[in-house]
């Protein structure tokens, strides 16, 4: 582990100074605390957090290692890790890689030493903010200064740019990639799925040519409104089969229909957020990375209504349209990191697919 000192600096010019480890490069993103207190590999390798610094409030990090199972992405794209502490000796016997050697690898560079109990502080109560990860504090001002392009293309760099199968012998699922998690594809293939991955730039046509079951919009990184012209494939889509989105899907399958997202003071960064069923009044504790939220006002307006909402701070979690077999969720039911109390989304996704084709063959018989 290098004894160099590496800097985390804030955009207002605060300084940190820490010892690197990871990459030994200069890294800048917006700056975001993660409550998880395991979870640090999927996390890092969550496309969402593209574009991100990330920060664990659990005061060690890396005490089990990394294995070559709990990837949720091939090429992790966070841009910076921030701990109190890393651990120098990893324990578990599923332990491939130390956490330093995973970030050099990945060309992601890592600080401790930082006091992460006053930083997550801060930001609760100034908001995210956007900040630089350099060995060179002079470095940090121009590197935060071309975030705001760079975040504009955060979901391009995280989708696929070609289209290909996870095969099997269920139902035809497109997955339109804004960034999916790993997870996504193996609460499919539990389920027996035949899953075709298409890139966030895929038109209605190009998603409908498949002759899908249903279709699902993945979870993603950045501003849903960076992502316009996915817009129209969904209005088109949710009209021909059922439609489930995740977090960005959650938001972008809102815009489509009329509402409004918002910039979150802080954002949602863990696994202990307790979500709250409208209809049932069942509470689940779920997964949440965003950073974006739906407006629950401007709801009211279109032919969405609010299905779940997060009980600490009431914000929109799900969506469901009032005419189409078609709803969203903004939390991860495939969790990973997180407990796994909404996976029966996907089950309710299918029968939902599956009452959608009985309902075609009475119409076709009649």
């Amino acid at each position: 582990m290098s004894s160099k000192k590496r800097y985390l600096v804030l955009q207002d010019g605060t300084v940190f100074e820490g010892q690197a480890f990871g990459g030994d490069v200069d890294s800048a993103g917006e700056l975001v605390f993660n409550t998880g207190m395991t979870g640090y590999q999927e996390s890092i390798t969550d496309q969402s957090y593209n574009g991100e610094i990330l920060m664990f409030t659990y005061p060690l990090i890396g005490n089990y290692g990394i294995n070559f199972d709990d990837d949720e992405s091939v090429t992790p794209t966070t841009a910076g890790v921030v701990v109190h502490e890393v651990a120098r000796k990893a324990s578990n016997w599923r332990n491939r890689l130390s956490l330093d050697e995973f970030l050099q690898r990945h060309d992601i560079p890592g600080i401790e030493g930082i006091d992460t109990r006053s930083l997550t502080k801060r930001i609760r109560h100034q908001g995210a903010v956007r900040a630089a990860l350099v060995d060179n504090v002079a470095d940090a001002t121009e590197l935060i200064n071309g975030l705001t392009e760079k975040l504009k293309q955060v979901v391009t760099e995280s989708s696929t740019n070609n289209a290909f199968p996870n095969p099997a012998t269920g139902d035809r699922i497109v997955l339109v990639d804004f960034g999916l998690k790993h997870s996504i594809l193996r609460e499919l293939a539990k389920r027996n799925c035949n899953v075709i991955v298409l890139p966030s730039t895929a038109t209605a046509k190009q998603v409908l040519d498949y002759d899908p079951d249903g279709v699902m919009l993945s979870n993603g990184p950045g501003d849903p409104k960076d992502v316009p012209g996915a817009l129209e494939m969904i209005r088109e889509v949710e009209q021909q089969v059922p439609l489930f989105g995740i977090c960005l899907g959650h938001q972008l399958f809102a815009l489509a229909n009329g509402a409004d997202t918002f910039k979150m003071k802080f954002g949602h960064f863990g696994f202990n957020h307790p979500v709250e069923e409208i209809a049932t009044k069942r509470i689940d504790f779920t997964s949440q990375n965003h950073g974006y939220a739906v407006d629950a006002d401007s709801v009211e307006q279109t032919d969405l209504f609010v299905t779940h909402t997060e009980i600490n701070d009431k914000t929109v979690e799900g969506l469901r349209h009032k005419n189409y077999p078609a709803f969203s969720v903004q939390f991860h039911p495939d969790a990973a990191p997180g407990p796994h109390d909404a996976s029966h989304l996907f089950d309710d996704f299918l029968e939902i697919i599956a009452s959608n084709q009985r309902q075609r063959e009475l119409e076709n018989n009649a």
